[in-house]
């Protein structure tokens, strides 16, 4: 079964529209937020893709994301997300064998 993409588009600081893509979502127990990480799928100078984090409220219909300010906040994002980078490199590497 194939996962189905969310997309969704956000306005920048100029006024221009931009389509994203969540990579993934998740409620931290320690701040009690939840957060949204996602891409514009652009690359960075090194040939990265540029990845994004903002915190959202998921009962709102309107969607506005905010901030993240703090660097407590930012290094749980940062746990969170290499380890699911290191989960999918361990599937990958399965379904290589």
């Amino acid at each position: 079964m194939e996962n189905e993409r969310m997309t969704f588009t956000v306005i920048d600081e100029k006024g221009n529209q931009i389509e994203c893509e969540a990579l993934f979502t998740f409620e931290s127990e320690e701040t009690g937020k939840n957060y949204i990480v996602y891409t514009d799928n652009t690359l960075d100078e090194d040939g990265n893709t540029k990845v994004y984090a903002a915190i959202y409220n998921p009962d709102e219909e309107d969607g506005i994301l905010q901030p993240v300010e703090s660097d407590k906040e930012w290094q749980i994002i940062e746990t969170i997300f290499n380890e699911i980078q290191e989960e999918a490199k361990m599937k990958s590497e399965e379904n290589e064998q």
